[in-house]
C-alpha cells in the first residue's frame, strides 16, 4: 500500500559498515526537511562486516527506518529488486551506499518526478572516480547503450534515481540489469529524464567494482537489446536469422545444381555444398527454436495472467440505455 507523496529511499549495502550510520543521517536530514511520508529501507547483501549490525541499531531508534538481510551476497540488482518489491512509497529512490551520492539531490529528483517523468536518472557530470579505469570505460559503455537501446543517457551507472513505483514494480530485475532500467522501463512506456547530480570520491571502505565487469556488462546490454526488439516476438528475431541463412544456402544450392545439370561439374568434393547444406540445416534449427520461444513466451504471459502491455490510466464510464 503506497501512502499519498510519500518517499521510499532503497539502499543496497555490501561491507559498508564505515558508511552507514553517515549516509542514514544525510538522508534523514533531507528528508526531515522536505516534511514528506518516507521510509529507508537497507538491503545487507551478504556483508561480512558490522554492516548489519549498525542497520539493526538505527532501525531501533527511527522507526522509518527499515532493513533486509541477504543470507549471502547476491549483488546489487537482487539487493535493488528486494528493497523496490518491499518500499511502500508512491516515488522510489534508490541510491548507492558508499557516501559517493549526495542525498541533497533528492528533492531535485524528486521535482522532475512532479513535471511528469516516470525515470529520472542522475548524471555525475564531475565524477570523481579515476579516469582510465572508470571514467573512460563509462563513458564509452554509456554511449553503446544509448545506441543500442534508444535511451541515450549520458551516466546508465548512476544509481542515483528515482522512480514512479508503479511503473518501477512493472520491469522484472534478475542477473545485473540494475544499470539498465531506465531502458528496460523505456518498453513500459516510461518518460525518461536525467539531471546532473553531485559526486564525490570514495573516503572510507573500498570499492566493489572494477573494470573487470565490463564482459558482464557488454553481454548484459546483448540480453537488453533483444528484450527491447523481440521480448514479445521472439520469432521475428530467431525466425528472421532462419529464413536468412535458409534462403541462402537454398540459393547456393540451387546455383550448384544447375552446374551440375547443364555443365556436368562434379559436387561431391565442392566444399560450398557442404556449406549450402549447413545453412540450410541452421537455418532450420533457428526456425524452430523461434517456435519453441514463442511457445515458452505464451506460456510465461498465460499461466501468470500477464499482459504484453501496461495500462497508465483508464477512464471508465456507463453503458447507454
Amino acid at each position: 500500500m503506497s501512502f499519498p507523496g510519500s518517499i521510499s529511499i532503497v539502499v543496497p549495502l555490501y561491507n559498508e559498515e564505515e558508511n552507514v550510520r553517515e549516509l542514514y543521517s544525510r538522508i534523514s536530514r533531507v528528508m526531515k526537511k522536505m516534511d514528506l511520508p518516507f521510509e529507508i529501507i537497507f538491503i545487507n547483501d551478504g556483508s561480512t562486516d558490522r554492516t548489519w549490525k549498525h542497520i539493526q541499531e538505527i532501525s531501533t531508534q527511527d522507526i522509518s527506518v527499515r532493513g533486509m538481510s541477504f543470507r549471502r551476497n547476491y549483488g546489487q540488482t537482487a539487493a535493488m529488486s528486494a528493497g523496490i518489491e518491499a518500499s511502500r512509497g508512491e516515488v522510489i529512490i534508490t541510491l548507492d551506499g558508499d557516501l559517493q551520492n549526495d542525498p541533497s539531490d533528492i528533492p531535485l529528483l524528486l521535482e522532475k518526478i512532479r513535471e511528469g517523468y516516470d525515470v529520472v536518472s542522475g548524471w555525475r557530470k564531475n565524477r570523481q572516480d579515476a579516469l582510465v579505469s572508470r571514467k573512460i570505460p563509462s563513458r564509452i559503455a554509456n554511449w553503446l547503450i544509448g545506441k543500442m537501446t534508444g535511451v541515450e543517457l549520458h551516466d546508465y551507472g548512476c544509481s542515483l534515481k528515482a522512480y514512479r513505483s508503479e511503473v518501477i514494480k512493472e520491469v522484472d530485475l534478475y542477473g545485473e540489469l540494475h544499470r539498465f532500467i531506465p531502458a528496460l522501463a523505456s518498453m513500459v512506456g516510461a518518460r525518461v529524464t536525467e539531471i546532473p547530480v553531485n559526486h564525490y570520491a570514495r573516503t572510507r571502505g573500498t570499492s566493489k567494482y572494477g573494470i573487470s565487469r565490463t564482459p558482464k556488462v557488454f553481454l548484459d546490454l546483448l540480453l537488453v537489446r533483444f528484450l527491447l526488439r523481440y521480448r514479445t516476438r521472439p520469432i521475428h528475431f530467431l525466425g528472421g536469422a532462419g529464413l536468412g541463412m535458409g534462403l541462402t544456402g537454398f540459393l547456393i544450392a540451387f546455383y550448384l545444381t544447375l552446374k551440375k545439370i547443364f555443365m556436368g561439374e562434379e559436387l561431391s568434393r565442392r566444399p560450398l555444398l557442404l556449406f549450402a547444406v549447413i545453412l540450410i540445416l541452421f537455418g532450420t534449427q533457428l526456425v524452430t527454436t523461434g517456435f519453441l520461444a514463442e511457445l515458452v513466451i505464451r506460456t510465461y504471459y498465460e499461466s501468470q495472467d500477464k499482459k504484453p502491455y501496461w495500462v497508465k490510466e483508464m477512464i471508465e464510464g456507463g453503458l447507454e440505455n
